[in-house]
């Protein structure tokens, strides 16, 4: 028997038994789509926590309060003040420091004309914040030094901010309720991108002067953390030697293993949470793998079941003389057919599936995983579909034209 008739007779089989081949084929294509589109979710949230701290722009440095080395010898967490922010911006101390905004940080609820708004972040921080984080400004101004020396109540505010507040209305000039302070629009921010990994959307944002929001909301206590903004992106490692130094100098440390604060460049945020995403795409393909395998037994089953009814045929296919690598290779193209079908619709079924939005990650279908996917799938459908052929092959003649 040529392939091509191998392959006229396993199609046949599979026809004969139309729902059966069907629901087969559905368990390999919703392992085959699953593990396609949970890569491709994984791989979505990774691309856009890397947009989002590339829009923080590659010079930025972030300091913190606290420690981060399990041997660290600090006693006591000072919290980070704006003496601190002000000992860092002395370009005599630290000449590869470009700009210094110490940044408060809560969220409120906004109002205008009767439209509420729950702002996840308003901060209060200096006009240095805008060329650190890389937030410009489309429509309007960015507030001045003057209105922070001023404490004026003005405000910047981000594009979700500005469409869920104004609709299409120009929010420059406007005055909004915050709180229940009133705060005056000067400026809008350029739309940097739904950040939905971390579910936190970067655009919906208020900037207001520090000692503004401080009078309002937080207080003027410690700071939440201090944006750093080095000359360029060669001299990130120089700037962040000045600030440990600086620091331990308004902190009155003595040992830099008793630091009491972290210094964060965009490459270790970067790298803390790739690994954290590579993490969850790697959990996402296990589970998607275990639908594919479940698939895969599926095939076995069905097969067994498939060639208990053929018995008999396959005794009077025996009995007038077909080999037995005839037989198992029937059964083997049934199966293998299965999963290849299964397997093509699954890939098909993923593709249209990840040009939509999955719990607010936008998927990105990584190549390999397309091949990757399908190529096991194909290999599941020979693995699990060998021992039913392999069983059919075996059978006796005799033994196989008594059955029942």
């Amino acid at each position: 028997m040529n392939p091509l008739q191998t392959l006229r007779f396993a199609v046949g089989g599979l026809a004969a038994n139309k729902v059966r081949s069907g629901l087969t084929m559905l368990g390999i294509l919703i392992g085959v789509a699953a593990v396609i589109l949970l890569l491709a979710v994984g791989n979505g949230s990774e691309q856009a926590v890397v947009n989002s701290i590339d829009a923080l722009g590659t010079n930025s440095l972030t300091v913190t309060s606290g420690t981060s080395s399990a041997t660290s010898t600090a006693t006591a967490i000072q919290p980070l003040t704006v003496a601190d922010a002000k000992a860092l911006a002395d370009t005599a101390q630290a000449p590869d420091i470009a700009g210094v905004a110490p940044e408060v940080t809560t969220s409120q609820t906004a109002i205008y004309n009767g439209v509420s708004h729950s702002v996840s972040s308003v901060i209060g921080t200096y006009p240095a914040y805008f060329e650190a984080s890389n937030s410009k400004v489309t429509t309007g101004d960015y507030f001045s030094d003057e209105d922070v020396l001023n404490s004026r109540k003005v405000c910047v505010i981000g594009s979700t901010t500005a469409t869920d507040l104004f609709g299409t209305a120009s929010p420059i000039g406007k005055t909004i309720t915050l709180g229940g302070t009133p705060f005056t629009v000067v400026g809008e921010l350029a739309t940097k991108g739904s950040s939905s990994s971390s579910f936190n959307d970067p655009d919906d944002t208020i900037i207001a002067p520090l000692p503004a929001v401080q009078n309002a909301f937080t207080g003027f206590g410690s700071l939440s953390q201090i944006l750093v903004e080095a000359t360029s992106a060669s001299t990130t490692t120089q700037a962040t030697n000045e600030i440990t130094t600086i620091l331990m100098g308004t902190h009155d440390i003595t040992s830099a293993s008793a630091v009491d604060f972290r210094v964060s460049s965009q490459t270790t945020l970067l790298a803390t949470r790739s690994s954290s995403t590579q993490t969850l795409t790697v959990l996402l393909g296990t589970v998607a793998a275990i639908s594919l395998l479940v698939g895969g037994i599926g095939i076995t089953n069905i097969m067994l079941v498939t060639v208990t009814e053929r018995t008999r045929e396959i005794g009077i296919r025996k009995a007038i003389g077909a080999p037995k690598g005839v037989i198992l290779g029937q059964f083997l193209a049934e199966s293998t057919l299965l999963s290849l079908i299964g397997g093509g619709l699954g890939v098909v079924a993923a593709l249209i599936g990840a040009h939509f939005t999955i719990v607010g990650i936008k998927p990105v279908v990584i190549p390999e995983s397309v091949y990757g996917a399908f190529g096991i799938a194909v290999a599941i459908g020979l693995f699990f579909g060998s021992y039913p052929a392999n069983r059919a092959a075996s059978l006796r003649p005799i033994d196989a034209l008594r059955h029942e």
